[in-house]
């Protein structure tokens, strides 16, 4: 891209005998070939080469209007007139060098922003527009090959998106992917999440529950991931970021398989809503323990409002408690909550009030 002359380094070796050489026809004006072999004792031939070393060195040039008189000429002459061209060489080699660097590193900033795309693209993107989250989902569910790993928080899942949920998992689950699902310790008791459940279950599928679980999740054969996308404000948008840098994924697997680890198999086999699970009841207790208000456990459990204040009453009901107060207590003094730090935290029942 980038010529440059050859750089010439084949300069001729100034020896003692040429130097000699050089001295006397300083002396003499000129070079005298017979006047420095007496002097020197030396052949022809030995003549021959000085006189060729010395005018390769410039140090003995033609006289001007007679080129058959070599005549000496002074030191810094000859190495201008020896070493101009390469200086000329170097000067020109340098400013290609440094217009090739200068062109090279014009490049930076567009190379760095194409690797902060690129690298954005490669670790996540953010998608806004519900259909298209839906059609990459719809194509991941018809593609994926070995598993897909779902969380699944806030209760009961609406019943309108189960008959498009099944049809998918069951197409999943006849070409062999398998599919571990957590839902939370709520939609135990809902009539059309637990039929979901039942028809998955017999193909295969494997779902569990949970107290309380992190934002939904969808891990499609560990390699691509599908989050809430958040604002700002960390509030929950209609979005999706959908992960696929292969550090964050195996970090969001091993979030999974925590979760998955500690939630309790979901059983089917009751067709009708029972009361309050064992679970559930300890998962609420833990949280008024904490000092949550009706609205946060709800929140947290994938319950609405009415329906914890619904358990909650069943709860002290059942305490034979009157006020919070008291049903923290009857909960210290039963040990309902084991040994764990639960425990530790309904005997301090009330938990002291946040500052305002």
């Amino acid at each position: 891209m980038f010529g440059h002359p050859q750089f010439q380094t084949d300069f001729a070796e100034l020896d003692d005998l040429s130097a000699s050489a050089y001295g006397h026809a300083v002396e003499l004006g000129r070079f005298d070939r017979d006047a420095i072999a007496t002097v020197l004792k030396l052949d022809g031939a030995e003549v021959d080469r000085i006189e060729q070393v010395l005018r390769l060195m410039r140090l003995l040039q033609p006289r001007p209007g007679d080129p058959s008189v070599l005549v000496p000429v002074s030191p810094d002459v000859a190495a201008a007139d020896l070493v101009g061209p390469a200086e000329h060489q170097v000067r020109a080699l340098m400013q290609a060098v440094t217009d090739v660097r200068g062109k090279l590193l014009s490049l930076t900033p567009l190379y760095f922003e194409g690797r902060r795309l690129r690298n954005r693209f490669e670790a996540f993107d953010v998608v806004t527009d519900v259909d298209a989250i839906q059609n990459m989902l719809d194509h991941l569910g018809q593609t994926c090959r070995k598993e897909v790993l779902t969380v699944q928080p806030g209760g009961a899942r609406p019943s309108t998106l189960l008959p498009a949920a099944r049809k998918s998992a069951e197409g999943m689950l006849e070409r062999g992917v398998r599919m571990h699902t957590i839902y939370q310790h709520t939609a135990r008791s809902d009539l059309a999440t637990k039929a979901y459940v039942r028809d998955v279950t017999a193909l295969g599928a494997e779902i569990r529950t949970a107290d309380q679980v992190i934002d939904r999740m969808l891990i499609y054969d560990r390699e691509t991931v599908f989050l809430p996308a958040r604002t700002e404000g960390n509030e929950a948008s209609t979005g999706a970021a959908i992960v696929r840098e292969p550090t964050l994924v195996a970090f969001l697997c091993a979030v999974f398989e925590h979760l998955w680890d500690s939630a309790t198999p979901f059983v089917h086999d009751t067709s009708k809503a029972t009361p309050t699970t064992d679970d559930l009841k300890q998962s609420i207790i833990r949280l008024m323990a904490r000092g949550y208000k009706d609205e946060m456990v709800a929140r947290r459990l994938g319950m609405s409002v009415r329906t914890c204040r619904r358990h909650i009453s069943e709860i002290t009901e059942e305490l034979e408690a009157t006020s919070r107060f008291q049903a923290g207590y009857n909960v210290a003094m039963a040990g309902l909550l084991g040994k764990g730090p639960a425990a530790a935290a309904a005997e301090q029942w009330p938990p002291p009030q946040p500052p305002s």
